[in-house]
């Protein structure tokens, strides 16, 4: 039960307000993934009641200053404690978490296209294409330099891996998925097929080997069994990868056919829209088997007692991305019985989105959830990676 003393002294935890800056840490941009994508599956429901749309708006522009605050903070981190901010590099946990700050972008950037015109007009897609290549760059980065430390520089196990593994390599996809939704919105034809093409690299250059970490993470499950207690909501991470793989093939194979008969490649067009069709169908239906196992290793933990930290926001976006692939191929396919899983899967983002942004509020008003890790050693155990955090 929550204790009246959870709303007394903020950041009581803490030796002092500074702590705050001095243990920001990356793995907050997962709670702009988790409201970012709730905004948007919220939009992408079939049949809206009243006043979903101005509140998925409202959601948007909250998840923008979460965003903001959060740049800020980590930045102030690299500008007045830079000798422990850069010790991140060496850490094997939180150093993966690099890869959430491109995708919390990207669900900006998917908002300006889907909210912003409304608002902004048509200055609304210029700013997502700006953004957008800023969104471009940092996922190529992350996908390229934490595993080149990872081969490098840290110390790696396969007892101690986890599904943290993918959000380097993931966020290349997210932003092609993002790129796929601006093609309608450039001029000229030219132009268009070029931004078709990177996309399609881009969702290259991340989900064979986002796919290629699944292998093994099954592998190491068999091996070593489920991970620590602390690491339980990255079941739901290899979610990510599948939904946005599925939905990256659907945007990008609806897109072709225009874009390739403007630039005289009519041919290809309905290859590439079958192409996107099918093979978001069969990532969507790989992703029931990992959507079915990580609700069983949920229910596990929960029995067994699994105490909230901020790795939490790991059971939103995963799930928002495959809900809003699942409502995608349902409009493709006109399959009316997806319109209804989608929305079931919408519904429980919300319930878990409420659960854990509430449970994030207390946490971060005592101060419990600023904690870095890599403050206390090169290399932590991976059950310290989350600061202890029990505030049911």
């Amino acid at each position: 039960m929550l204790q009246h003393d959870h709303f007394q002294r903020p950041l009581r935890r803490l030796a002092s307000p500074r702590e705050v800056v001095r243990q920001f840490m990356p793995n907050w941009f997962t709670a702009t993934m988790g409201t970012g994508i709730l905004a948007l599956a919220l939009n992408q429901l079939p049949v809206p009641p009243p006043g979903l749309h101005a509140m998925a708006v409202g959601i948007w522009l909250f998840d923008i200053v979460l965003f903001a605050l959060f740049s800020a903070l980590y930045l102030a981190r690299w500008a007045f404690f830079f000798d422990g901010a850069r010790r991140i590099f060496g850490h094997s946990v939180m150093s993966m978490f690099f890869g959430a700050i491109p995708m919390g972008l990207a669900t900006i950037v998917n908002g300006f296209i889907a909210f912003g015109p409304p608002l902004l007009g048509p200055a609304a897609f210029a700013v997502a294409h700006v953004l957008w290549w800023l969104d471009v760059a940092m996922a190529l980065a992350s996908g390229l330099v934490i595993p080149f430390l990872m081969f490098t520089r840290q110390e790696h196990s396969i007892e101690k891996m986890t599904a943290v593994w993918l959000l380097p390599v993931v966020a290349a996809e997210v932003a092609a998925v993002s790129g796929a939704q601006l093609i309608p919105h450039v001029a000229g034809a030219h132009a268009a097929f070029r931004l078709l093409i990177l996309n399609c690299a881009l969702w290259a250059f991340s989900v064979p080997l986002a796919l290629s970490i699944l292998v093994i993470l099954v592998l190491r499950l068999i091996l070593h069994k489920l991970p620590h207690k602390d690491m339980a909501a990255s079941s739901w991470l290899a979610l990510g990868p599948i939904g946005t793989g599925a939905l990256g093939l659907l945007l990008l194979g609806q897109d072709a056919p225009a874009v390739l008969a403007r630039v005289g490649m009519a041919g290809l067009g309905p290859v590439a829209q079958g192409i996107g069709l099918v093979g978001g169908t069969m990532l969507l239906g790989y992703g029931v088997w990992w959507l079915l196992l990580a609700m069983m290793i949920t229910a596990r933990y929960l029995r067994d007692g699994m105490p909230f930290n901020i790795g939490w926001w790991g059971f939103t976006f995963p799930l928002g991305v495959y809900a809003v692939a699942v409502l995608a191929l349902a409009r493709q396919a006109h399959l009316v019985v997806l319109d209804g899983a989608g929305a079931a899967l919408v519904g429980l983002l919300v319930l878990m989105w409420g659960t854990v942004m509430v449970r994030t509020v207390i946490g971060a008003w005592r101060g419990d959830l600023f904690f870095a890790p890599c403050l206390l050693s090169n290399v932590a155990p991976i059950a310290d990676f989350h600061a202890k955090a029990d505030v049911a």
